[in-house]
């Protein structure tokens, strides 16, 4: 018996607003909808895939989990990102090969140029 990766749950105080700015930012089309929770993917039939479901307190502090993406031109979708409401988070390792952000709800993720 093997294990697939599914896809990641995401905390968030308001799921459908996070989960329509991750479906923008990734390209994904939102796949199911309730009031506490907010699934995205690609598509029906690919994953991983993202659920955000409602969180009972706000987030605090750094994620111990960071999703990282690849990127075809690090100028610009940064500056894609933070016009939609991403925020620069300092790192302490300044020749990091990526950038740190936070989406509008404070979830770091990593940008880092396609190799």
């Amino acid at each position: 018996m093997g294990l697939r990766w599914h896809g990641t749950a995401v905390d968030a105080g308001d799921p459908a607003r996070l989960a329509r700015w991750w479906a923008e930012v990734l390209h994904f089309q939102i796949l199911e909808e309730r009031p506490d929770a907010v699934a995205i993917a690609p598509d029906q039939a690919t994953y991983p895939g993202m659920l955000f479901v409602q969180a009972p307190a706000a987030k605090v502090g750094r994620n111990r989990l960071q999703v990282e993406l690849d990127c075809d031109d690090l100028v610009a979708d940064i500056e894609r990102l933070m016009d939609m409401g991403a925020r620069h988070v300092p790192v302490e390792a300044a020749s990091a090969p990526w950038t740190l952000l936070a989406d509008p709800e404070g979830n770091e993720f990593r940008l880092r140029p396609r190799p």
